[in-house]
């Protein structure tokens, strides 16, 4: 079952500022395109994988390149959210994930 709108834009909001290299505040974008996916019926675990799969990737670059910048806008995710939806993550890959990526403490 579907969260509310706002509800819904809340937890991924939530999330989303949890990640390394995001910022702790969303902006209007960010909202419009949570807005979008929920519009789109886009379930929360499938959003939460895109986080965690960029994030990991994101960890897992080679030191011997530039650091990338700093993420700007969950529209950064839309590709890895279109990614698993078109191929679901192995079962349990999101636990693997999370003992992965060093989330920021909430706020």
């Amino acid at each position: 079952m579907m969260l509310d709108s706002k509800s819904y834009s809340q937890v991924v909001l939530s999330m989303y500022a949890q990640l390394p290299d995001t910022p702790e505040q969303a902006r209007a974008i960010d909202r419009r395109v949570v807005r979008d996916l929920y519009s789109r019926q886009v379930p929360i675990p499938i959003i939460e994988a895109a986080f965690l799969l960029a994030a990991a990737r994101r960890l897992s670059r080679s030191p011997d390149q530039p650091p990338l910048q700093p993420i700007r806008s969950v529209a950064y995710f839309l590709p890895i959210v279109d990614e698993i939806r078109q191929q679901p993550l192995p079962l349990h890959y999101v636990d693997y994930l999370r003992s992965k990526v060093p989330m920021k403490s909430a706020r």
